[in-house]
């Protein structure tokens, strides 16, 4: 997973698997693939999405009443067609409580099978991160946790301890959703984190090219976005689009959102050798 960040600004898009069908969605992550995505964040729809704002509880709702489910997941996952590392962003009780195992060893070994490659977990403190993060380790995948700005002391270490393959920073308080402005508390969120070497990826609030520029001349190694695709795919289900005239706006959106973090990227000083 860690090529993805390969020279800075790497561009990572998180859809709601299912939404607004498995096949629509299906076309609309191989289109952010084809937009220049370096890794994609599925989401596996949950009833009580705690961390998302009104645009991605929205997806979810149209996921779970198209179908979606633990096992659609996984079978979606195999069906896609794309050459970027995908990571399953859910809650913990999915993980806990699938297949025949008590806790989430059963959930991180079919999530190996599928080619996933590591997982977002919102609801799960690093305190009691230690049967997945077991689960992770014996099955080779990456476990990510989200930096709020309020994260410090000892939380933040023992999530620095736990964490492998990047961390999400979360550029704002509150939940997610795209806004018209960047956070300004950015730049100390990432300066809170720089005496670890691991890639740290900022989401939470970017909606647009220049403000991905933004996050990624600010130090980002990459740029999280989740609500102006998703906002996207519900206006294309709420007009009734064809699925191919949604699946090229997400491809177009793709692009633009890569080539701001590859731009905020190119402004960062080459790095100081001894």
């Amino acid at each position: 997973m860690a090529t993805a960040f390969d020279g800075g600004g790497a561009f990572i898009p998180y859809l709601a698997v299912g939404d607004p069908s498995y096949e629509a969605s299906l076309e609309y992550v191989e289109a952010l693939a084809r937009g220049g995505a370096d890794l994609i964040e599925l989401g596996l729809p949950f009833s009580e999405p705690m961390a998302e704002g009104p645009t991605i509880q929205g997806a979810v709702t149209r996921a779970l009443e198209a179908g979606m489910t633990p096992d659609r997941f996984f079978e979606f996952v195999s069906d896609l067609d794309v050459d970027v590392p995908l990571v399953c962003m859910t809650y913990y009780n999915l993980i806990y409580q699938y297949g025949p195992s008590d806790g989430p060893r059963s959930f991180v070994e079919r999530a190996a099978q599928v080619g996933l490659e590591g997982f977002v977990v919102p609801d799960l403190p690093a305190e009691e991160a230690g049967p997945l993060r077991e689960a992770c380790d014996e099955f080779g995948l990456d476990l990510v946790f989200i930096v709020a700005p309020t994260t410090r002391g000892d939380r933040l270490e023992r999530m620095m301890e736990r964490v492998s393959g990047y961390v999400y920073v979360q550029a704002r308080l509150g939940a997610t959703g795209a806004r018209d402005d960047v956070s300004d508390q950015t730049g100390e969120s990432l300066e809170r984190l720089a005496d670890w070497e691991i890639p740290k990826a900022v989401g939470f609030g970017i909606k647009t090219g220049e403000h991905a520029e933004r996050i990624a001349a600010a130090g980002a190694d990459g740029i999280i976005v989740g609500s102006a695709l998703v906002d996207i795919v519900a206006e294309g289900h709420e007009d009734d689009r064809p699925v191919e005239e949604t699946a090229d706006r997400l491809e177009e959106k793709a692009r633009e959102l890569k080539a701001g973090a590859r731009r905020g990227a190119e402004r960062l000083p080459e790095p100081e050798h001894p």
